[in-house]
Formats: C-alpha cells, structure tokens, sequence
C-alpha cells in the first residue's frame, strides 16, 4: 500500500494481464487520512495507452474512491515483459465543499509554499497464458518417465505381434497346404463337370440331326423327352405311394 500524509492509494502498483490485442484493466483504492477535502490528479507517461476513470476528484473527509486504469490492447510484447510506463498521483487539501468542477491546473502546481503530495506508481505485466512446467526428468539428459512408460508398451506390443507371425510355422503351413488341395480339387471337378455337360450337348445335337433326317421335328423331340420325364416320375411315385400299403393288406 502506498501512502502519503493526505491519501493512501492501494495497491503500490498497476498490475495488467498482458495478452496482445486484448484490453487489461485493474483498480486503484484511494482513501483520504484527513478531515479535510483533499482533491487529486491521477498522470501517466503514455497517455494514448491508458484510460483512467476518474483521472481527477474530490475525496471527502475519511472517504474512499475506485480509480479504473484501462491499458488499450497491446499490438507488440515488450522484451521480457518488462514496462517503463509509470503513473503518478498528485494530491492536495482543497476547500470544503469543493467539487470536481472546481479541479483547476493550477491547484497541483507547486509554488508559494503550497504542498502537493506525489505517489510514483509503476506498472507490472502478467502473462495471460504461463507456460507449462516443463516435465521432470530422473536424470540429465533422460526422457521423461511417461515417455519411458509408453516407448516400452509400444515395443510389447510389437514384440506380441512379431511373435504371433512366427508362432507354429509347421501348423500353418499344413492348413495352407490343405486349402491349396481341396480348392485344386474343386476346380479340377468342375471342370470335368463343364467337359461332361458339352458332350451330352454334342450328343444331342447328333441325336436331334438325325431325328430331324428321318422325318421328325425337334419339337417332336423334346415332347417325347417331356413325356419320358413325366412317366418316370409318376411310377416313382407308384412305387413310392401307399400302394404297397395297400396290396400288403
């Protein structure tokens, strides 16, 4: 807390979150000792980069008042953060019953003995955003122990792959082998099949050429195989129906 004979001012200093092109903003407490009206002047070395409000009054006897200082957004960091700015507040006892509208230039000018009372200000930055701890290390130069954790899981897992691809060769081997035959006898089956259907199909050709020669039709022909199908399978369902059943009996 900074104080002086007619005001205490709190805090000592201005403290802004610095973050580029955002506006930061704190509070100065002043408080007035005296029994008497003391009025004040809030300056500033860079007064295009701060707003204050207010930047003068009238503090009553025993009596306190907020000061809002505004810091515009910055466009650049200073090196290391470090700010030259500073502020200064100039106080002095005034008339009772003083206002703001009788704030002059000239009461906080020092000349024929009148006092005024200067409180120096400097402003502090804080970064909006710390950095990160950095993580701690077991010894000079080593990784971090979650590194350590997660390169070790990555190689068990490899470890379990590599040794699942050379798990049982013979084993494998065999059942490759075993596909590789049966699919070799499929293929070699169907193609028997295909040769067997094209000479029934040469066969019939032949069959129905010569049919065709001797004075019947093809349509004769195929009414012939149809009727041939149909007795077939009605007298295997002669055989295969109740009538044994019934002939028993």
């Amino acid at each position: 807390m900074g104080s002086g004979d007619l005001i205490n001012i709190h805090p000592s200093e201005l403290k802004f979150q610095f973050e580029l092109k955002k506006q930061s903003s704190c509070s100065l407490q002043l408080t007035n000792k005296t029994d008497k009206y003391v009025a004040f002047k809030v300056k500033t070395t860079n007064a295009k980069k701060y707003c204050v409000r207010p930047n003068v009054g009238v503090l009553l006897p025993r009596t306190t008042c907020n000061v809002t200082v505004t810091m515009q957004a910055p466009k650049e960091a200073p090196p290391d953060l470090q700010c030259k700015d500073k502020f200064l507040l100039q106080s002095v006892v005034a008339l009772d019953g003083a206002t703001t509208k009788d704030i002059t230039q000239e009461m906080f000018n020092k000349e024929d003995g009148k006092v005024v009372e200067e409180l120096k200000l400097r402003v502090i930055y804080i970064p909006a955003n710390p950095p990160s701890p950095v993580p701690e290390e077991s010894e000079e130069g080593s990784p971090p122990r979650s590194s350590v954790l997660e390169n070790g899981h990555q190689n068990r897992l490899l470890f379990d792959a590599v040794s699942g691809s050379l798990e049982d060769p013979k084993e494998k081997t065999s059942e490759a082998w075993s596909i590789i035959s049966r699919l070799t006898e499929e293929k070699t089956s169907a193609l028997q099949q295909n040769q067997n259907l094209h000479g029934e199909l040469d066969l019939l050709k032949k069959e129905i050429n010569k049919s065709g020669a001797g004075g019947f039709s093809f349509l004769h022909v195929v009414l012939v195989g149809f009727l041939s199908i149909l007795f077939g399978y009605l007298v295997r369902w002669l055989l295969d129906g109740p009538w044994p059943g019934l002939l028993q009996n």
